[in-house]
């Protein structure tokens, strides 16, 4: 048992090393070509074909002089439990930029510490996770995963004046704090663009949808969801809850569906009860459309799950591991490389959000030497003057309010995989 432990600490090891020497590789080829149409922060000179892209300064300014010293990022999600996936996803995606960054050079001189609490998807144990890493000395926060904790984690952020960038909380109330800025996109915004997609591709005018009335994510979804659907010319023909108590017989809910018509049945959900509702459906011999959200991202790692019946299940979700564009299959690689395993849309949420926080730091200037409170009174600043081509959106922008601006997109599983649409 133990040689088995060293053996699997070596091969991590073995993986990390390689991530980092093709960062380093990446960021020497990119130095050699010169670009005069417009000046880059260092994460675009040293990083960008490693998948982060061009990040450029609000006005095209210099960027801050390096500082040295170090910077103490932390993250908090699940790695255990139901939700695991989103979390193992997270930490391996913010890692692997942090590696690319410090062989890159850092921000501004200082290298990036990064460590990774697991809260289970759960409030309390989130907000445990939070003070032990503000025990270790975290100076920002990249979390966390999903919303219910988020939420409860940007209470205490708040109080402590600590910055916080989430890659995938979209509960409105997980930026509701000025100190508060996410990757993803809200819970209303997924709704309302969900429903947009579907009527402007026209893929159903009967809609049924069966979503989770205790959790504050697939409730928010539908209900903005339910609103835009009446301007795009869909007929909700059946809305039916279940709660976190009764989360495993949807027969009734498919069966409510089957009976009113609907075409496309749209799962704003996590992945887990989808592949339950996309195994039950086949059962009972109903086959229409399944339209879901970022939370669908992972259903086909459900283990059990017969993976064909996901297939042509569409996402409205802004990665595709396949899509053919350098930032992603540079991406690709590197996380292949370094975990062999492909990356899903939170891995691509997380790297992307590391490398916004390296660019809001460049321009904002912050140091070593700064108190957490001055630190994150730059980032308000710095993330509203940075623009980023990222893995999840190209020319991503934020507001004071937290919020990302960029184009939605939609992938469909074909032949077990996500193809961009």
């Amino acid at each position: 048992m133990q040689s088995d432990i060293i053996m699997k600490e070596e091969i991590i090891m073995k993986k990390r090393v390689l991530a980092i020497a093709m960062a380093a590789c990446m960021a020497a080829s990119l130095t050699a070509c010169g670009d005069g149409a417009k000046e880059t922060t260092a994460a675009a000179e040293t990083t960008a074909a490693a998948a982060a892209g061009d990040t450029t300064t609000a006005a095209g300014e210099t960027p801050a002089a390096s500082t040295g010293g170090v910077l103490k990022i932390g993250g908090i999600g699940p790695v255990t439990g139901g939700a695991a996936v989103y979390g193992i996803a997270v930490q391996n995606g913010a890692q692997l930029a942090v590696d690319e960054i410090n062989a890159a050079g850092g921000i501004n001189g200082m290298q990036v510490e990064f460590k990774f609490e697991d809260d289970e998807h759960d409030a309390e144990k989130s907000v445990n996770a939070y003070n032990t890493l503000k025990d270790w000395g975290m100076e920002m926060l990249m979390g966390t995963v999903t919303s219910n904790p988020c939420i409860a984690v940007a209470e205490k952020a708040k109080e402590d004046n600590m910055f916080m960038l989430t890659p995938s909380g979209s509960a409105v109330e997980c930026v509701q704090y000025d100190n508060a800025f996410r990757v993803c996109f809200s819970d209303p915004n997924q709704g309302a663009a969900s429903a947009q997609y579907i009527g402007e591709n026209k893929l159903a005018s009967k809609v049924a949808v069966i979503y989770d009335s205790s959790d504050v994510y697939s409730s928010g979804i539908y209900e903005k969801f339910a609103a835009e659907a009446k301007n795009q010319g869909i007929e909700v023909v059946s809305a039916e809850a279940f709660t976190a108590d009764n989360n495993t017989d949807f027969t009734v809910q498919l069966q409510k569906a089957k009976e009113a018509g609907a075409e496309l049945v749209f799962l704003p959900i996590y992945y887990t009860q989808a592949s339950q509702i996309l195994t039950q459906a086949n059962t009972m011999g109903y086959a229409p459309m399944f339209f879901g959200c970022d939370g669908l991202d992972g259903i086909l790692t459900v283990e059990g799950f017969d993976t064909s019946l996901a297939e042509n299940v569409m996402l409205l979700t802004p990665f595709a591991a396949d899509a053919q564009d350098d930032l992603t299959k540079n991406f690709v690689t590197s996380f292949k490389a370094a975990y062999t395993d492909t990356p899903i849309q939170f891995a691509a949420d997380a790297y992307d959000a590391i490398y916004a926080i390296k660019a809001a730091a460049e321009k904002s200037g912050v140091t070593a030497d700064m108190s957490v409170s001055d630190k994150c009174e730059a980032m308000k600043t710095g993330m509203t003057q940075i623009t980023l081509d990222g893995l999840t959106g190209e020319g991503m922008t934020w507001t004071a309010d937290g919020e990302p601006s960029k184009a939605p997109k939609a992938v469909k599983i074909v032949d077990g995989t996500y193809t961009a649409m």
